[in-house]
């Protein structure tokens, strides 16, 4: 007899870890995973979420790639680490629930996106650019300039657009009037207890917690269902090369990847927490 899908798999969670900074690789490694949730007929899916956010495209296909998912009746929970912001936020409403820790940090509801002016210091060492463009903003936050007021008014209408499009979908997600969440989404961060009050989480407690609810509301056995954490493993001179070994993430690791990020995102809208 041919089974239409692997039944063990059904009476599992699938566990899938969002950590660091959302950008392009996080997109694909998450969405990659939400694929082998599909073909191997998940009936529930566990995202653990530790990040301050990050670009916004990247968010958005993952939150879409989620909502796909749940049309097809896999059900979605949401847990909170140390820190679910900005981005990570976008992420966790595109879950039938979400769980968090009372002293999560969240929230930071809003977008940024970050130039640096060098013009001051290249005066200095005696260095300047000559710049052809086929259009007035084609340089837009160069950094060997400050910006013109009008590239200003530029930058923050596509900041207002892409707030809005935040703002909506948490309203959406959470069941919010838009006005609410307007009324905290500032910027500000906020606990996962403040969270609770404002109807951003609903529930607090652990990863634990979080598996058992889902197991629940999946009609599976919370004693018996296993979580299986879905990842790419590479290869062992890849991840001692990356930090990525058994061991934890080095200082000088964690600091290239942030450097990496920024340099990738460069005047890029980030949904991004920055303390």
């Amino acid at each position: 007899m041919i089974w239409p899908f692997k039944p063990q798999k059904r009476k599992q969670i699938a566990r899938i870890e969002i950590t660091g900074a959302i950008a392009t690789e996080t997109r694909k490694r998450v969405l990659k995973a939400l694929k082998t949730v599909e073909e191997e007929k998940y009936k529930a899916v566990l995202l653990r979420i530790d990040s301050p956010g990050g670009t916004v495209g990247d968010s958005q296909e993952i939150y879409h790639a989620l909502q796909r998912l749940r049309e097809k009746e896999v059900k979605v929970m949401a847990s909170y680490g140390n820190i679910s912001a900005s981005g990570g936020v976008y992420i966790g409403v595109g879950a039938d629930h979400i769980v968090a820790n009372a002293g999560t940090i969240t929230g930071s509801i809003g977008v940024i996106i970050r130039g640096n002016n060098l013009e001051r210091l290249l005066d200095k060492v005696g260095v300047s650019f000559q710049t052809i463009k086929s259009g007035p903003y084609k340089d837009i936050l160069a950094f060997d300039r400050e910006s013109t007021p009008e590239e200003v008014s530029i930058l923050q209408s596509l900041i207002d657009s892409s707030y809005e499009q935040f703002v909506q979908t948490v309203a959406t997600g959470r069941n919010l009037d838009v006005e609410t969440v307007k009324g905290f989404a500032d910027g500000r961060i906020f606990t996962g207890q403040q969270a609770l009050e404002l109807g951003m989480v609903d529930r607090l407690g652990t990863e634990e917690d979080a598996r058992r609810w889902l197991a629940e509301l999946a009609g599976l056995d919370p004693e018996k269902a296993k979580s299986n954490t879905i990842e790419e493993k590479k290869p062992l001179l890849v991840r001692l090369l990356s930090g990525q070994s058994s061991r934890p993430k080095s200082r000088l690791a964690g600091a290239l990847d942030w450097v990496e990020f920024e340099l990738s995102t460069r005047g890029q809208p980030l949904w991004l927490y920055r303390p």
